[in-house]
């Protein structure tokens, strides 16, 4: 396919209407060498001579009078084609509803739900906070959430995801734990380490993904005590009770001051990504989903 910019056949079609390339230029706000250029990078790409130069002006060749006739219609349908792209982006009103942690998501998503509203007349997002992955999750089944931001895997049947961002994971200890002097850790340094469970995953899968159960050389991770809220986990690490295993950005929202976080170098990451369900309004979902890559 010929490699035709638009701006290069609006400076042709001015000059073929003028006549003068002076007058064309001036017509479209530019100087009299750009819309030569112009004419010139078009003549180069369809390897014709589309106008001669006069005395008084210009001369169409009988290419040029061909491109000119057909070249008006193709600049007035893209010119239309965007105005209906506009007009349907226009129409997206309405309200997205969308669930978050108040954790790492909730770091960002004030800001996309903003960016959401200024890019979509009309749209209003309510944002609703809670407190596990597994309220997300009943949300989004229960239809009052039509997406939310959550750590995979999700493994629900109906669902669909979109991955934003990958988290490298991270481990917290006791600030006099004997690892801690480390730059970093491997998953088999951690290998006697009794790993906490906050009861908050939404499936057995999640869990053991999140521990890293099991360990590269096959065997189980050592469960250490269960707690029902994130909060409790960074409580448990300082009592010496247990490690904890997370993604990188939850040890910047909890820099607890008694216990020490070191990266895995040799563990799976945890993918980050938009959930939304059946229902979800799908161009919607998709500018979320844009707006959100340009965030994090």
């Amino acid at each position: 396919m010929t490699d035709i910019e638009v701006r290069y056949l609006e400076s042709f079609i001015a000059v073929a209407q003028e006549l003068n390339i002076t007058h064309a230029a001036a017509r479209l706000h530019l100087t009299q060498q750009a819309v030569s250029t112009h004419i010139q990078q078009l003549e180069r790409a369809l390897q014709v001579t589309l106008l001669v130069r006069t005395s008084r002006g210009v001369l169409l060749t009988p290419a040029g009078d061909e491109l000119a006739a057909g070249g008006k219609t193709v600049v007035a349908d893209l010119a239309e084609l965007a105005e209906q792209v506009r007009r349907t982006a226009r129409q997206q009103s309405g309200a997205l509803r969308l669930a978050c942690c108040p954790y790492a998501t909730s770091l960002f998503a004030a800001e996309v739900a903003d960016a959401m509203e200024a890019a979509v007349l009309g749209l209003t997002v309510e944002l609703t906070s809670v407190r596990t992955p597994r309220e997300e999750l009943g949300l989004l089944n229960a239809g009052t959430a039509d997406v939310a931001f959550m750590w995979l895997p999700v493994g629900e049947v109906g669902l669909h995801h979109a991955v934003i961002r990958t988290d490298s994971r991270v481990v917290a200890l006791p600030v006099d734990h004997p690892l801690t002097s480390r730059e970093s850790v491997s998953l088999a340094d951690l290998a006697a380490e009794p790993v906490i469970c906050p009861d908050v995953f939404v499936s057995a899968e999640a869990e053991r993904h999140w521990i890293s159960d099991p360990r590269p050389d096959g065997n189980p991770a050592p469960r250490g005590p269960s707690v029902t809220q994130i909060e409790d986990c960074l409580l448990m690490v300082a009592r010496g009770r247990g490690i904890w295993l997370a993604p990188e950005p939850l040890s910047r929202w909890a820099p607890a001051v008694n216990v020490r976080w070191l990266p895995v170098t040799d563990a799976e990451p945890y993918e980050l990504a938009v959930v939304w369900n059946l229902r979800a309004p799908g161009p919607l979902v998709a500018r979320l989903i844009a707006e959100v890559r340009k965030v994090i």
